[in-house]
């Protein structure tokens, strides 16, 4: 039996205990099946094989953290992973997601009440280092393994940009600062409502969630914003609910670009190398977005000392 197959079987018996699934007219639809993440739901319950490398005292960890925030995190159904053909299963209660097709609709106001929620709580103890940084890294070491068979254009300004990193960035050196609590990977695809269809919003995926810089969690959609991938509007409604919600990670008033230009910078290098990275293993040329993104890192050739004063290792 593979993966999808075990998982399948293991989340009909989740859904519905009294039975072990045997009956079950319910229909099974996969979400994800990819090499670091295969996901299916069952009736109103959802199993997520997480990648083979995940740390599973670590993910434990994030588990229990998410199971204390209800308010801010999707609970899972247990904090202890399963296991399923040498790999962590988690198992969640279905949220719905954010509909891609009515950008009009983004929750943005509510990703950053969310967050700024996060980042007030006080860490558990122990936790793991938020996995932000080590995943631009690993998005990195990629690329190099890409380009080292097909050289492109492109890749040279990602790596010039990534170098000008400070070490803490590039996952070379501990993080700065007081430690937040932090998500690790925040994009919109991280919300749902739950119960679904209609429920509060709340962030999923624990797998990134640990201590450390909490700008970083406003990364994404401030290198969107930079790039010119987000309309400004959006990015002020975004920043402003952060900021009226008491997020630490930006001061209350005045520029932000302070305390979000590294991390910024990082999320645009990241999502560059992933998006060049994609390109090359299928052999076509860079959309418009994929080519914004890489022009963005040709003009970061460094950073000034100001806007790194206190974060640099």
């Amino acid at each position: 039996m593979n993966l999808l197959a075990a998982l399948t079987a293991e989340l009909s018996a989740t859904a519905h205990p009294r039975t072990g699934g045997a009956t079950c007219a319910c229909g099974t639809t996969p979400l994800a099946d990819r090499p670091d993440a295969t996901v299916v739901r069952h009736a109103d319950t959802v199993a997520k094989a997480h990648a083979p490398d995940t740390d599973p005292a670590g993910l434990t960890l994030r588990l229990a953290a998410a199971a204390r925030l209800p308010d801010v995190l999707l609970a899972p159904l247990a904090t202890t992973p399963a296991t399923l053909h040498n790999r962590p299963v988690t198992f969640w209660p279905y949220g719905a997601p954010v509909d891609p097709d009515d950008p009009a609709a983004a929750p943005w106001e509510a990703a950053a009440i969310l967050l700024a929620r996060l980042h007030r709580t006080v860490p558990p103890s122990p936790l793991p280092p938020m996995r932000g940084p080590a995943k631009a890294a690993h998005a990195i070491q990629r690329l190099r393994a890409a380009v080292s068979t097909a050289p492109h254009p492109a890749a040279p300004p990602v790596l010039r940009a990534w170098h000008a990193l400070p070490a803490w960035a590039r996952a070379e050196a501990p993080m700065p600062g007081t430690p937040a609590l932090c998500h690790g990977d925040l994009h919109l695809g991280q919300l749902v409502r739950s119960p679904a269809p209609d429920g509060p919003w709340l962030l999923i995926d624990v797998d990134d969630l640990g201590v450390g810089v909490p700008a970083w969690d406003l990364a994404r959609p401030a290198s969107w914003y930079a790039c010119g991938l987000l309309p400004p509007d959006e990015w002020t409604r975004f920043l402003a609910a952060y900021r009226e919600a008491g997020g630490p990670a930006v001061p209350a008033d005045g520029d932000p670009w302070p305390a979000l230009d590294v991390p910024a910078r990082a999320l645009t290098v990241q999502t560059a190398a992933r998006a060049l990275t994609k390109a090359l293993t299928a052999d076509r040329p860079l959309d418009e977005v994929e080519q914004a993104l890489v022009d963005a890192c040709a003009r970061m050739s460094s950073i000034p000392d100001q806007l790194t004063r206190g974060f640099r290792a």
